[in-house]
């Protein structure tokens, strides 16, 4: 994949996100990708991208900034929502957040092989008053 397929293959990767389309993972992420360094599945990341969702519904990902190289992608997001459940630790208050978010994929046959996301938490709880 070209550095400039692989850019607009994660920017339909975000789309589908913001678009709380989960039922499309399939498109973007192999059936055992590895997670933060750890054997993993698909159906995990389903899981904890729902459990995002259900925690903050009005959660969103925007791309900042992506790093291509080869079959390597690194990105700095921005994530904005407003919790109504818990999430990262912090109760819900009423307030939004806005958190950057790291992430570092690798790419094979077309879908995420390895995927790895760091959230800052701290910034978060400290936004929402926890």
């Amino acid at each position: 994949m070209s550095d400039a397929a692989l850019r607009e293959f994660y920017l339909r990767y975000i789309r589908a996100l913001n678009a709380h389309e989960i039922h499309r993972m399939d498109e973007f992420i192999n059936d055992e990708p590895t997670l933060n360094g750890e054997p993993g599945t698909r159906d995990q990341v389903i899981a904890m991208l729902n459990s995002i969702i259900d925690a903050v519904p009005d959660f969103r990902w925007e791309a900042r900034e992506i790093a291509v190289d080869g079959d390597r992608l690194a990105a700095r997001l921005t994530n904005t929502g407003t919790p109504a459940k818990e999430w990262l630790g912090a109760a819900p208050t009423g307030a939004s957040f806005e958190i950057a978010e790291y992430a570092v994929y690798q790419v094979r046959d077309g879908r995420f092989v390895h995927m790895t996301a760091l959230h800052d938490a701290e910034t978060l709880r400290r936004q929402l008053g926890a």
